[in-house]
């Protein structure tokens, strides 16, 4: 590892190696614990093996290339990704499949992709509008370049993607028009789903998807073998993998699941969302496991049945909830020593400082490390341009990189 000078500048990095996380880390520092990440890359791969569907995970959650790598080591078809830059720094760290799950707008990122794919990158965007269509059509054709197209299709009051039957058949003809653009499926995006029954909506959904596609396929405007059909995000996965197992779509078709969030789960919104899995499907082996955390310092105790923690908007998520205490270490502990604290609760959290209630008798002291479990890990791997890895007695494994 380079010197740590090198590093100056950024937070959360070992002061040497080996390092230990409470011993020789400046705090705060986000963390993934290798063993439920294991675990999680195993299960999620498994499910959508089980369900005859291939996995692309979404990178946008972590955006670091180690954890697209182990991904696809652990079986994935590829990875997903939101936006052109996304794409070409994933390429650039030895991906070779992306499906960007956007549209491909503006002609400098069209540059991007573009030449990825003279590169020898696979790539995959959606279209919904016609002008776009047009635009990508001109583009990749004065780059003497076929760009694959999916058709996205949308909800009502969603976000992106076709609404009605007769948008998608001008869609279909637009890219006809287009012989730089290769029609190869359909693809939407089940999380935009609300209202007072949203698992009928998001099996309707997953039907709706899968009626289109065959469609399209029994018309033979797809330019593929078995065209793609493609959507799931970490919520609803199991209920668009239920639609897409049928022996139809296993040979004939590409299923394709995308959820990203699961690589490190998380503990509540995404907790919660697995406990409702495993009440749909109680014969369901095993379950995903969080495996993100941030470690932090208690900064000052001002009063009783307050403390501030040396932890902020600056370094974890805080929507849709507020960070939630794990669990405390004592000044001094090696990582073994520690106590639970979930009872506890964060009301506050400012830049830099996150307000904790605790007990008026709470036995802590200003230099104790707390651990914060996170609700959407999106929203604080984006916080952090390095975050470790660590074992089970916090010893630092790997420093990873992420790219936002």
């Amino acid at each position: 590892m380079a010197a740590p000078g090198q590093w100056e500048m950024e937070k959360g990095i070992p002061l040497s190696r080996p390092a230990h996380l409470l011993r020789d880390v400046p705090l705060p520092a986000a963390v993934v614990f290798e063993s439920p990440l294991t675990h999680n890359l195993a299960w999620m791969q498994r499910f959508a093996d089980e369900h005859g569907a291939k996995l692309a995970p979404h990178g946008k959650t972590t955006m670091a290339p180690a954890l697209f790598k182990r991904q696809i080591e652990a079986g994935a078809w590829g990875i997903t990704l939101a936006t052109a830059v996304q794409t070409v720094t994933a390429h650039a760290h030895g991906i070779e499949r992306v499906l960007m799950a956007n549209q491909l707008v503006g002609h400098p990122n069209m540059t991007l992709v573009a030449d990825a794919i003279e590169a020898g990158m696979e790539f995959y965007c959606v279209v919904d509008g016609v002008d776009n269509v047009r635009d990508l059509g001109v583009f990749f054709a004065e780059r003497n370049l076929t760009l694959n197209v999916l058709i996205e299709l949308g909800v009502d009051g969603g976000r992106c993607g076709c609404r009605t039957a007769e948008q998608v058949e001008t869609l279909v003809a637009a890219v006809a028009e287009q012989p730089a653009l290769a029609l190869v499926g359909i693809e939407g995006y089940e999380g935009m789903i609300a209202g007072g029954n949203e698992v009928a909506a998001v099996r309707a959904y997953g039907e709706r998807l899968v009626e289109t596609v065959r469609t399209l396929q029994d018309s033979g405007v797809l330019q593929r073998e078995a065209p793609i059909v493609t959507a799931s995000g970490s919520k609803w996965f199991d209920l668009i993998a239920e639609t897409f197992d049928r022996a139809e779509l296993r040979e004939h078709y590409t299923p394709v699941l995308r959820p990203g969030c699961y690589v490190v789960h998380d503990h509540k919104l995404y907790a919660g969302a697995m406990e409702a899995i495993k009440a749909r499907d109680p014969d369901l082996e095993g379950e995903l496991r969080p495996a993100l955390e941030v470690f932090a310092y208690v900064q000052s105790l001002p009063e009783p049945g307050l403390a501030i923690i040396a932890l902020g908007k600056r370094d974890i998520g805080h929507e849709p909830d507020l960070p939630l205490p794990l669990r405390r270490y004592p000044r001094g502990a090696e990582g073994s020593e520690w106590v639970d604290v979930s009872s506890w609760r964060t009301t506050h959290i400012m830049d830099q400082h996150a307000f904790l209630e605790i007990p008026e008798n709470a036995d802590i002291a200003v230099g104790d490390v707390m651990a914060f479990g996170t609700s959407h890990p999106c929203l604080t791997f984006d916080k952090w341009r390095r975050v470790l890895c660590v074992d089970e007695s916090l010893k630092v494994t790997d420093v990873m990189t992420t790219y936002f």
